[in-house]
């Protein structure tokens, strides 16, 4: 069944940043919040209206019940208590008998609960921090042979007094030896690897190890004392009803909704990154093209920033504190320097950190948008090849140009029609169209894009509580019909997900990169809790998910590369799979649809046998997998040492791994900062001649 044009536009405009994870902000513009003040918030109204509204416009329709509620409880607890540290077993039983009422109190404005909960958490947090204090005045035996169980976001919480005195004792040693450690091995030492980086940083008050680790938890304190105020607990209060249903639904408070729409802007200033809280800190989800941060390189998707400093002032820690202040003492005005502390994504223990210093700036879409270049090199066969290499950050359209009748206004769409006519007039032997990293956006200009390489046909089916629709790519117009691959990675999210499974089962294109994508198959529209004031906040629901044309859902499973490369991204909780009551993959029927006339299929085979032999002799790769499988170990174990000596071992082996990739890549001729994309060309190399190699004509010029 199709739909008018204008559900498509509709459609479209609900899809921009569909991408974007859960609870995710970004580091960008600096504000002055038209919010109402918290103490003033109609908390009763907000509270009796999600409750209300929420069944009705959610995807799967389930009723706001005790089932519902008795999740959004443990939800509710976990956002506080991540590591099941603070409360003590009784509490949670003492919590649970209130589950089954939740929902009814909720309907009825009622929120006291997420009150009494918050009171017995402060009262806990006083007690534990004290302890803490005990801890480091009496000190620790480091010569003790034993482990400390880091992952705990699954472990039971301690059943007696001695029980939490002992894990307490463990948890801030570990926080000592882990301090301790990155001294003896230089690892908080990093150097500047751009012209961004700033010069001349005054040195930050060095604490001792006793005092870094007091300092950490008495900041926590004082924040849970005086910096959880109505409205940010109300937020993440309801939000754990709404998390109940998917993980990407959200109650957005006014202040809230100020944050996402400067989300969902196309110029922002201040670092240029997407980040989520996570354990306490605030977590890289993504760098956004163009920025500060992914100009600089040092930063990355998945490491935690724990610390703020402004300019040459002392940093500020900013665990534990609620999403939208960390994001806004990020946030800064242009030409102004921030110096982030980051804890690593490959380090799942907390014991290395690294200084980042930026300078903020202006992100405009011209540094988001498509770019292309052409990459000649000859294989060792002696054979010269030249391949396009189209880079698209994510699928973006100016829908409020569109809407004023502006027939120049941005979109993905026209500037790779663009990128591709130009390389029409470089004689290409292939393309690669490079989908790392990218989001997601608009829906409209994935279909177009995606059919851009083949002719008329179905691109993805949606369903939504109406049905399920087919949506196709009306234009009969192959733009590139040569030798085509798709490189993505885990970060590769949504309308990423819908072009490159599309291609994939048309057997138009080799899908290249790591063992998965994100696997974000759904759709999320906002809808504002009033239309006379913004007092009350919106809800962001999920309301449609992505269906392949074969039938599969890019839920959960994402989309599975034809040609798998090694990547730190698969050894990292990174992916819709590890986010709590995430949907679950599900198939419609197959779309009628006609595969690709000259099937990359019967190639990959080929393909992948040429790519395991290259990698096997490449030092750069043999390195790489070595590092990737050491990360994969630490993060499978739950148990770290607390031994000192252990602990700088590993350091010191993770910085000389460091190095010898490094060095690898350094006597890499090609495109030595990124093995990904050279293997990526190389297997382009092998498409084309396997597919035999043609006249450069494939690609259709358009005025």
């Amino acid at each position: 069944m199709r739909r008018h044009p204008i559900y498509l536009l509709l459609l479209a405009a609900a899809l921009a940043g569909c991408g974007k994870p859960k609870v995710s902000t970004v580091a960008s513009a600096a504000v002055v919040s038209n919010a109402p003040p918290p103490d003033t918030l109609p908390v009763e109204r907000i509270a009796a209206r999600v409750a209300d509204r929420l069944p009705h416009i959610h995807l799967n329709r389930d009723d706001f019940n005790s089932a519902i509620a008795t999740n959004a409880l443990m939800l509710f607890i976990d956002s506080l208590d991540y590591d099941h540290s603070f409360f003590l077993a009784s509490d949670i039983a003492e919590f649970r008998l209130q589950a089954t009422n939740l929902a009814d109190q909720v309907k009825s404005g009622k929120v006291d609960f997420s009150q009494t909960v918050f009171k017995r958490f402060k009262e806990r947090v006083t007690n534990r921090v004290a302890y803490v204090n005990q801890l480091l005045d009496k000190g620790f035996d480091l010569n003790q042979t034993e482990t400390y169980h880091w992952k705990r976001d699954t472990a039971p919480w301690p059943a007696d007094q001695a029980e939490w005195d002992d894990l307490w004792r463990k948890k801030i040693k570990n926080d000592f030896v882990s301090r301790v450690a990155a001294i003896d091995a230089g690892a908080d030492e990093e150097k500047p690897k751009t012209t961004n980086a700033v010069t001349g940083v005054k040195a930050a008050k060095v604490l001792t190890p006793v005092d870094s680790v007091r300092e950490r938890y008495k900041q926590y304190q004082l924040l849970i004392e005086n910096n959880f105020d109505r409205e940010f607990l109300l937020e993440r209060y309801l939000s754990a009803f709404t998390h109940s249903y998917d993980p990407h639904s959200d109650y957005l408070s006014p202040r809230g909704v100020e944050d996402f729409d400067i989300n969902m802007s196309l110029s922002l200033v201040g670092i240029g990154a997407t980040l989520r809280s996570e354990d306490g800190a605030a977590k890289i989800e993504k760098l956004i093209a163009g920025g500060p941060a992914e100009q600089d390189g040092r930063l990355l998707p998945g490491d935690k920033i724990i610390a703020v400093a402004q300019g040459d002032k002392e940093p500020v820690s900013i665990l534990y504190w609620p999403l939208s202040k960390a994001v806004r003492i990020i946030r800064g005005e242009k030409g102004t320097k921030v110096v982030l502390t980051v804890i690593p994504a490959d380090d799942t223990t907390g014991t290395r950190t690294k200084t980042i210093d930026l300078i903020r700036d202006e992100v405009k879409l011209e540094a988001q948008a498509a770019k292309g270049e052409v990459k000649a090199f000859t294989e060792t066969n002696g054979v010269p090849y030249r391949i396009g290499v189209l880079t698209l950050p994510e699928f973006y359209a100016n829908f409020e140009a569109a809407r004023n009748g502006d027939d120049n206004a941005r979109r993905a769409s026209t500037d790779v029609r663009r990128i591709l006519n130009g390389f029409a007039t470089n004689r290409l032997d292939g393309v690669i169209l490079d989908l790392r990293n990218n989001g997601g956006g608009s829906l409209l200009e994935a279909i177009d894009i995606a059919g851009f390489f083949i002719p008329v046909g179905p691109i993805v089916q949606v369903r939504e509580q109406r049905g399920v629709s087919v949506l196709p790519d009306g234009d009969p117009e192959t733009v590139y019909s040569g030798p085509l691959v798709v490189l993505v990675n885990r970060l590769s999210a949504s309308a990423s997900e819908i072009v490159a499974a599309a291609l994939q089962d048309y057997g138009r294109a080799v899908i290249v990169g790591d063992s998965k994508t994100h696997g974000k198959g759904t759709v999320q529209t906002v809808y504002p809790l009033s239309k006379l004031n913004d007092d009350l906040g919106s809800l962001k629901v999920t309301t449609a998910s992505f269906y392949r044309i074969a039938g599969g859902s890019t839920q959960l499973k994402g989309v599975m590369p034809d040609v798998v490369l090694p990547s730190l991204y698969d050894s990292l909780e990174i992916g819709e799979e590890y986010l709590p009551h995430a949907l679950p993959w599900s198939q419609v029927r197959s779309a009628y649809y006609r595969p690709w006339a000259e099937s990359v299929k019967p190639a990959i085979p080929e393909l992948k046998e040429h790519s395991s032999v290259r990698r096997a002799g490449n030092p750069a790769f043999t390195t790489f997998l070595a590092r990737r499988d050491r990360i994969r170990s630490r993060m499978e174990n739950p148990e770290v040492s607390l031994k000192v000596s252990d602990r700088v071992g590993e350091l010191v082996a993770e910085k000389d791994m460091e190095k010898l990739q490094d060095a690898a890549l350094d006597s890499d001729k090609a495109d030595k900062d990124d093995p990904i994309l050279d293997e990526a060309l190389n297997i382009t190399a092998d498409l084309v001649d396997l597919m035999g190699r043609k006249p450069a004509v494939q690609i259709t010029r358009t005025p």
